[in-house]
């Protein structure tokens, strides 16, 4: 590893040239303990704005040789496996902005170094809170991500316009509103933070306040008698995340004339997410800490299986699962659904045989690249099947989701 006071500032590399990584990069110039050594981009570099020339670079042994912490964000899950591998090997520690690549391959490397979550994103920030209502004596029950839209089949015209709009891919903008980006971090918070969903796809109520939420997860998560990893459709907290939790009844009266309610359940909110500007305290962490924030557990629990959003015929080809306008992600409980394609494993694949519009995946369905993310998968599905003792099937939770459905 690196000696910190070895010299001025560490030396920082970049993986990914999007949102999120010019966005840190800016970050980073203006503090005073990293620097941008390297960022490792596929793209043409003379297309690239936001990166200083000497930065760029398209050799990850020239990347890796610069470098003393790696940051991924290429939201590529298939990309990120490669270039995690080799900078564990490094003896890297290595920072990530990519829920989507731990939920699909991160309990596979967890023991090969240090890899975790930044804080910024949503289940990094979930992350963060529980460690501070833990700390505070506090019991959390639902670890929950606000959403204010949700559109399962989005048009591609619908989708251009607001990637334009808003200054993100098409990709990005896309797996937001079809709700497979949710999916995809309240499934990272479950195997990470040692938690349960309670039925495929989550719950996601659909509620006035944030307030109208607590009975109805509060609910589920004694049902399942653990905490739970869910959603919320509101307007009433944007970008926020909270969490449901009880204390101690010695607690209530002190928490009640500190504005927290009467009880029993108390909501731990932040109020907000802000990305690549939340991302350096993570770093920090590491720094100081050398440990991770979040991870994907040794042995996950969730995955978020791929589901047809159209007619899929063989031969059909699909260049991206997440953000794509075939397929969408939901949770699935892996012990639950063996066989079934984790939809960040989906590039450059082919259909088998024919797959009904709102029909889940499986890996028989397609063809896909032999890749190292494909073999980690693999092993961890094989890891979990021999471990797994079942979570009670969603049959035992029928009454309730009855109820919430047609509260929504």
């Amino acid at each position: 590893m690196w000696n910190r006071f070895a010299m001025p500032k560490i030396k920082l590399g970049i993986i990914g040239t999007g949102f999120i990584a010019k966005g840190l990069a800016g970050v980073v110039r203006r503090s005073s303990d990293f620097e941008v050594s390297a960022v490792l981009t596929r793209r043409v570099v003379t297309e690239l704005d936001g990166f200083l020339d000497k930065e760029l670079t398209s050799s990850l042994d020239e990347f890796l040789g610069r470098c003393e912490i790696v940051v991924e964000c290429s939201g590529d899950t298939l990309h990120a496996t490669t270039v995690i591998d080799r900078a564990l090997k490094a003896q890297l520690p290595v920072v990530t902005m990519n829920s989507e690549w731990h939920v699909t391959v991160g309990s596979y490397f967890r023991n090969k170094g240090l890899v975790t979550e930044a804080e910024g994103d949503q289940a990094g920030c979930l992350a963060a809170l529980h460690e501070e209502a833990v700390v505070m004596g506090f019991r959390p029950r639902a670890y929950i991500n606000v959403k204010g839209f949700l559109n399962h089949t989005p048009t591609r015209e619908e989708m251009e316009f607001y990637a334009g709009k808003q200054g993100i891919s098409l990709d990005q903008v896309t797996s937001f509103t079809d709700g497979t980006k949710v999916q995809i971090e309240q499934a990272h918070v479950a195997n990470g933070l040692g938690c349960a969903i309670a039925r495929t796809g989550l719950i996601g109520p659909t509620v006035e306040t944030v307030k109208d939420s607590v009975a109805i997860l509060a609910a589920a998560a004694e049902e399942m008698d653990s905490p739970i990893a869910d959603y919320v459709l509101t307007r009433d907290a944007p970008g926020a995340v909270y969490i449901i939790a009880r204390h101690d009844e010695e607690q209530i009266g002190a928490l009640n004339y500190m504005k927290m309610g009467e009880g029993p359940y108390y909501v731990i909110k932040k109020p907000y997410h802000l990305c690549h500007l939340e991302m350096i305290k993570t770093l920090r962490r590491v720094v100081s800490d050398s440990t991770a924030l979040l991870d994907n557990g040794d042995i996950p629990t969730v995955s978020v299986a791929a589901i047809a959003k159209r007619e899929l015929l063989p031969g059909a080809k699909i260049a991206r699962g997440v953000g794509s306008f075939d397929v969408r992600g939901e949770c699935v409980r892996i012990a639950e659904s063996e066989g079934h394609l984790p939809v960040g494993l989906i590039q450059q694949a082919v259909i088998k045989r024919r797959v009904a519009a709102g029909d889940f995946l499986t890996l028989d369905d397609v063809e896909l690249p032999d890749t190292l993310a494909l073999s980690a998968w693999r092993a961890i599905e094989r890891r979990v099947m021999e471990h797994s003792t079942l979570q009670p099937d969603d049959s035992s939770v029928a009454a309730l989701s009855a109820a919430i459905t047609q509260s929504r």
